[in-house]
């Protein structure tokens, strides 16, 4: 079933001004994702190790009354389709089923009772959050 978080997603207004702020913290890009029409689809920003933030472009202005831009979490499985398997069973509702994403990981969709989005992730032997992974270990 899950192992560990993969990431928290959100989704920037001003993907400069946030991508400035994540560096300030010590936390800078990673990669960028882009669609296939070449838009900008997201940004991963590495944390340490294997822990990522994902960051979208377009997200809603600032509202200060209500503080908010996340988009999903990401739960980590070694085996994606033993756990949509085990999941329906126990009568979770599968949003999406399993399917390929643009970083050639593995990945399913569900959501918590309050509506959350929640995706389920299987990591790729080609994917980029490896790649960085392996590199950032070689180098500590």
């Amino acid at each position: 079933m899950i192992r560990d978080i993969g990431h928290p997603a959100f989704a920037a207004y001003d993907v400069e001004k946030t991508l400035e702020f994540y560096a300030q913290l010590g936390i800078g890009e990673s990669f960028r994702l882009h669609k296939d029409d070449g838009s900008l689809m997201l940004i991963y920003l590495h944390v340490a190790g294997d822990r990522f933030i994902e960051v979208f472009p377009n997200g809603p202005e600032p509202d200060p009354e209500r503080r908010q831009s996340f988009r999903h979490l990401c739960l980590l499985t070694g085996d994606l389709d033993g756990t949509v398997e085990a999941l329906r069973s126990q009568g979770v509702t599968i949003d999406r089923e399993p399917t390929q994403g643009l970083d050639h990981n593995m990945q399913a969709w569900i959501a918590d009772p309050d509506g959350n989005a929640i995706e389920l992730m299987q990591l790729s032997e080609e994917s980029p959050q490896r790649e960085v992974t392996r590199s950032s270990t070689v180098q500590e």
